[in-house]
């Protein structure tokens, strides 16, 4: 028989089959080659362009630094001393004190002495809000000297004295409109260290970089992390700055980016001299605590962005379940004399399904380990990156559907 008589047999259950794989593999396909390599395409065009056109062209306008401490004595006495020594002419830090009950202050008083630069401030005692750290991000803003602010946590250090220069940069002129920018996203990544929740932490940063980032490069900003984040004071006060979202302890970097952020608005920095690095939690349940606070705040963000947010995993899961139920359709409806007289249905809905569930992790691992060597990230072998592909998901999902009282910090 031919292989068009073969096929014109099948039941209508093989085409739902083959069609869903279809579609769920180029949504897919669509996903990752857009949004997810946008960095790696961004760092790949800024290479071939001169220093004067790339985003490393420094401003030299004054900004401020912003961080906030809650008992962080021991970081700030290991990470401050990178702030005070970046090579820019006009800048200033302060350090919000929040509550602290270690050593925090009399270490900020310490460097204080030796640099007039460093300025600190603190959250009044028993404020009466539901998250002291935004308010003690309010606080600094209302006392910076300078428009553009520059945040960052205790527990981070710039990967270079230029850090300042490079997310500068980033304010010359939105990509899209020309006109200079307010907002500049910039990456963080954590050290590598040995153990599997590192390896966990490392990709679950490197996944969701590539993926606002991304997203922001085509035009669809809807977050950015505090560890690494530039605004101007203007755009945070005239768009009421976190009075909108006092209710949510977390939110303080990717809600406000989200409820401000636009194409027209928003800029990407992603040069090496622009990381801001930080140490990744040490147990499963540190990090589970971070993963369920960044989490905690998604139902808020804008219908258009959880939309985009969910569709994503929604059709991995889908894409994964359509392989698993395809394979085990075709094992139930296999025959063996057919098998010998035709290419018949069994032989294309096992070549269907495995020829892309392989084709989208072939891709899925170069995309994702040609962005970070590119990023001048360590790369991950294939089966750890299906391993987390799968898994991932299903803990958001878990902490999404189960939520649990968050602390404040």
């Amino acid at each position: 028989m031919s292989l068009v008589l073969s096929i014109a047999n099948f039941h209508i259950i093989d085409y739902v089959l083959l069609g869903t794989l279809a579609l769920l593999f180029l949504v897919q396909l669509y996903w990752y080659s857009r949004y997810m390599a946008a960095p790696a395409r961004k760092l790949r065009k800024s290479k071939k362009q001169s220093p004067v056109t790339n985003d490393q062209s420094p401003i030299t306008e004054g900004v401020t630094i912003i961080l906030c401490a809650h008992n962080e004595s021991e970081n700030l006495s290991h990470y401050l001393q990178a702030l005070l020594t970046q090579d820019y002419p006009v800048y200033e830090v302060i350090v919000v004190d929040d509550g602290s009950e270690d050593s925090t202050r009399e270490v900020i008083e310490s460097y204080m002495v030796r640099d007039e630069r460093l300025h600190m401030t603190f959250v009044p005692y028993g404020a009466r809000v539901r998250s002291t750290k935004k308010l003690a991000l309010t606080l600094a803003a209302k006392a910076a000297q300078y428009d553009y602010l520059l945040l960052t946590d205790a527990d981070c250090v710039p990967e270079s004295k230029h850090w300042i220069s490079r997310m500068m940069a980033g304010f010359k002129q939105s990509p899209i409109t020309h006109h200079p920018s307010e907002i500049v996203l910039g990456f963080s990544p954590y050290f590598e260290e040995q153990g599997h929740i590192n390896r966990l932490v490392r990709f679950d940063t490197l996944f969701n970089g590539l993926h606002y980032l991304g997203a922001a490069l085509c035009g669809h900003p809807y977050m950015g992390v505090g560890r690494n984040l530039a605004y101007r004071k203007a755009l945070f006060f005239e768009s009421g700055g976190f009075t909108h979202m006092m209710n949510n302890r977390a939110g303080d970097d990717d809600l406000f980016v989200n409820h401000v952020a636009t194409k027209a608005n928003t800029a990407v920095v992603l040069s090496r001299d622009s990381y801001v690095w930080s140490l990744s939690k040490k147990t499963m349940k540190e990090w589970w605590q971070q993963k369920r606070r960044h989490l905690s705040v998604s139902p808020s963000y804008r219908g258009v962005t959880q939309f985009r947010l969910t569709l994503e995993p929604l059709t991995r899961g889908l894409f994964y379940a359509a392989v698993i139920a395809t394979i085990v359709y075709a094992c139930l409806t296999y025959n063996i004399q057919a098998l010998h007289l035709q290419f018949g249905m069994w032989e294309l809905l096992m070549c269907s399904a495995v020829g892309l569930f392989l084709a989208r992790w072939i891709i899925q691992t170069s995309i994702l380990n040609v962005s970070a060597r590119r990023m001048g990230l360590k790369r991950f072998n294939m089966f750890s990156i299906l391993w987390f592909d799968i898994a991932l998901p299903l803990v958001n999902l878990y902490m999404l559907l189960v939520p649990k009282r968050m602390k404040k910090w």
